[in-house]
């Protein structure tokens, strides 16, 4: 991703409360911090009861506006299982998909009007590039599972061209101060895991 005159498209998927925003600001802050020019927009479902969130991020030399067409994502990262289903006409050929192998009924499955569906990360590496971790539950082993999206942060920042102490920087200037070091060690155990 080191072209600059290249806008690279990022978008992060999940279900309301999961951290997209505090998400997509750590990364408007990273690619501001390498002086790219970023649009950030947010899409939200029906965030406050578990509905679908989607935040775009756009970054390049000159980018005019916020919002990323179908097949054009570079990187799709996704808080959820069924939200990277959801989303991956999205991606690109060659893009990259980073999963948190996690399962959040949507209210269609709740009431039993639909199926959760089985086997969502093999049938989404069938044509997509997925790297998948358990973020939740390596978050709950840090001892905060709100920092779960931060891992999941941690695992995509691994296919962007930013070096590690520049994300910790930014991480450090983003979430509250009492937060900082937690949510570092929690960005480190996705950018050290390893690929799966």
């Amino acid at each position: 991703m080191a072209d600059r005159m290249i806008t690279k498209n990022i978008m992060i998927v999940g279900v309301g409360g999961q951290g997209t925003l505090l998400t997509s600001r750590i990364l408007g802050g990273i690619t501001v911090k390498a002086g790219y020019d970023v649009k950030l927009s947010e899409v939200h479902g029906m965030a406050q009861r578990g509905g679908s969130v989607v935040t775009f991020v756009r970054y390049g030399e000159k980018v005019a506006e916020p919002i990323v067409e179908e097949g054009q994502a570079d990187l799709l990262i996704a808080f959820e299982r069924l939200e990277a289903l959801r989303y991956a006409h999205f991606l690109k050929k060659d893009g990259v998909m980073v999963i948190n192998d996690w399962r959040i009924d949507p209210i269609t499955v709740v009431t039993g009007v639909r199926e959760y569906p089985e086997n969502i990360l093999e049938t989404l590496a069938q044509e997509h590039t997925v790297y998948a971790i358990n973020a939740m539950e390596e978050a709950i082993r840090l001892g905060n599972s709100k920092t779960f999206n931060v891992i999941v942060l941690g695992m995509a920042a691994r296919h962007m061209d930013f070096d590690r102490q520049a994300w910790l920087d930014v991480i450090a200037d983003t979430v509250p101060p009492k937060t900082v070091e937690m949510n570092q060690k929690a960005f480190l155990v996705g950018f050290e895991s390893k690929v799966s």
